[in-house]
């Protein structure tokens, strides 16, 4: 059974408050609003379900199930093949500076904590630390089990984009509460399937998400950073 410090120390890596920035980024939600593929509850909906079970699930899911256990067992080799797999598949320039720029942010974060010689060795990957992984490292810590862990993270992704949704569309908070409630259905299905990918069955293969990235980066007037 999980512990209350395990618990509570979940909850603080899932909130909104944990400095890493992910409240900045919408992952190309706000580029879908820009272009017409998102305008309401229902469409903001449907898409963060699909996101959830056709990108995360499928790849930052994925890789949280494999680096945790990696953390565990100490297993730097692999902890840096699934890095190097997050830089390298990211489809946008702005995706990619995300999972950077939040990783780092982690490593900044768990320095402050109690001591860990496995914080140096995250923070030495390059060409940085990834979200993802850094965040595995952080879970693996609290003692939680794997699931548990990445429960946690799909939560945290999905209150990051029910509040951009809730500023890109723009949705009032109700709306946003029912998003959530759609989303927190359809996570354990997701960290499931997530926990069954073999590594090569890892996938980072979204190209309408891509191309709304990319025009992300040039559009004329924008709130977030990706």
């Amino acid at each position: 059974m999980r512990s209350d410090a395990a618990l509570l120390q979940l909850m603080w890596l899932a909130s909104p408050a944990l400095p890493v920035g992910g409240f900045s980024y919408s992952e190309g939600l706000e580029a879908a609003v820009e272009s017409g593929h998102v305008a309401d509850e229902a469409q903001a909906a449907s898409w963060l379900v699909d996101q959830l079970h056709l990108g995360l699930a499928r790849g930052e899911l994925a890789v949280v199930s494999k680096a945790f256990g990696a953390w565990q067992r100490d297993d730097l080799s692999t902890i840096t093949e699934l890095n190097a797999w997050m830089t390298t598949t990211r489809e946008a320039a702005e995706l990619r500076q995300q999972t950077e720029q939040m990783g780092r942010s982690l490593v900044a974060w768990l320095k402050n904590r109690p001591a860990d010689d496995r914080v140096e060795q995250l923070a030495a990957l390059k060409p940085a630390p990834t979200w993802p992984v850094a965040f595995a490292l952080a879970a693996a810590q609290t003692g939680a089990s794997v699931r548990d862990a990445m429960l946690c993270f799909a939560f945290g992704w999905s209150e990051n984009m029910v509040q951009a949704a809730l500023k890109a569309v723009p949705l009032g908070q109700s709306a946003g509460q029912r998003i959530l409630q759609a989303l927190s259905a359809a996570i354990p299905e997701a960290v499931d399937h997530a926990m069954r990918l073999a590594d090569g069955e890892r996938q980072a293969f979204t190209p309408m998400l891509a191309i709304l990235s990319a025009q992300h980066e040039t559009q004329y007037s924008r709130l977030f950073r990706s």
